[in-house]
């Protein structure tokens, strides 16, 4: 008999994308199951692109337990992977108590969870941390043995070609937050022999200003909803991101990156690569920007 997984997850224009885009990849691993997306229709949500992989939506009217519950019921689910900050170790306990699910839970918080399975696919997890966060029988999946890459990162790329110009990639995140995106653009165009390419979606909030911005420099590309993270990566000589998913993609294509924190949930990650030598700015800060980017990658 099929089983049946569900992913509780959400994106939007404050959330992210990179919940259902991370779930995404998760999912493929259980080719033999009926997989279906339980989420909320948020502004600026992706749940295009759950349905352009082939997977069922099932839309929730709210975050309240009661109401996943009911799904989890009516679909008799097995496996329940939980992607959300707003999901706590009291919403996990009641849906366990309730419906005997199996939990598989997604952490990068070190947050207390009520599951059978975390998993922390990050390049600072530290399975230590978690010594009475979970029961002592929850499997612990920690740190890049279970990185979880899209299919993109796993093709033969061809040798690259040196050029007199220097690639710089841009992936502030799928909704730019901080809107960083343009500043960070404004203060690359100063230097000669360089090409940008900025990665975006449609989720984030200023999109049309970033393209009209954009539009003035003829050595600024614009990737909307790119498929091709891992060729723009391969393609790039540096990377300015910020410190989550997308710095296991540039530590797995050995492409070096300064990785500028936005948010408090990045906190981890950007500590671990503070820590190990990576170059890292706790906020966009102008000068010390100018300073990495003269110094470090030797631009003029």
């Amino acid at each position: 008999m099929t089983k049946n997984i569900l992913f509780r997850a959400d994106s939007s224009s404050t959330i992210g994308t990179g919940h259902i885009m991370r779930d995404l990849v998760l999912a493929e691993q259980y080719s033999d199951a009926n997989i279906i997306f339980v989420t909320q229709e948020l502004a600026g949500n992706i749940n295009h692109k759950i349905k352009e992989a082939g997977y069922k939506v099932e839309l929730l009217h709210s975050n309240d337990v009661k109401e996943f519950i009911t799904v989890v019921e009516k679909y008799e689910g097995e496996l329940v992977v939980i992607d959300n900050y707003e999901i706590d170790y009291k919403y996990e306990q009641i849906l366990k108590e309730n419906t005997n699910v199996k939990i598989l839970a997604f952490d990068d918080t070190y947050a207390k969870h009520y599951c059978d399975i975390l998993l922390n696919h990050n390049l600072s997890a530290d399975k230590s941390r978690y010594k009475g966060l979970v029961a002592d029988n929850c499997e612990l999946r920690c740190g890049t043995k279970y990185t979880l890459l899209r299919t993109e990162f796993h093709q033969k790329f061809p040798k690259k070609v040196k050029t007199k110009n220097k690639n710089i990639l841009v992936a502030m995140g799928g909704v730019d937050s901080r809107e960083l995106n343009i500043k960070i653009v404004k203060v690359l165009s100063r230097f000669e022999n360089i090409k940008i390419n900025v990665i975006t979606t449609t989720a984030n909030k200023n999109l049309n200003v970033l393209q009209e911005y954009v539009a003035n420099f003829k050595n600024v590309t614009l990737h909307i909803n790119t498929n091709e993270v891992a060729k723009l990566m391969h393609e790039s000589d540096f990377a300015i991101l910020t410190p989550s998913v997308t710095v296991n993609e540039a530590y797995f294509m050995k492409l070096p990156f300064i990785a500028i924190k936005t948010e408090e949930n990045q906190k981890d990650i950007y500590e671990y690569l503070q820590r190990n030598g990576f170059l890292t700015l706790e906020k966009f800060h102008l000068i010390l920007f100018k300073n990495i980017i003269k110094n470090e990658w030797k631009l003029t």
